[in-house]
């Protein structure tokens, strides 16, 4: 049993149920959000679901970036493919 991410602070979990249950909480809450057509979100997932997020990505049309990671999870940022990247301006401290 694990903790699954809803929201920033707020989690969920399943003490009666096997992990293959949280896992498919986990892939479930995924696949809602990308069929709300969103431009980009972030969720934190157990790493046993990377390979049927990476599935649920290409059918939805979506771009996977993958985050910070522990031995059990990784924070995953989902973008649209349709939606145009975020140009950032990144300063460089020069050395001596």
């Amino acid at each position: 049993m694990h903790h699954i991410h809803l929201a920033e602070g707020m989690r969920l979990r399943f003490p009666a149920r096997s992990a293959d249950f949280d896992q498919g909480v986990e892939i479930g809450i995924v696949a809602a959000l990308m069929s709300q057509d969103l431009t980009e979100f972030t969720r934190r997932i157990s790493k046993d679901n990377l390979g049927q997020v990476r599935a649920l990505v290409e059918q939805f049309g979506y771009r996977l970036v993958e985050g910070t990671a522990d031995d059990a999870f990784v924070e995953l940022n989902f973008y649209s493919r349709t939606a145009r990247p975020r140009l950032r301006v990144v300063h460089s401290s020069a050395s001596a």
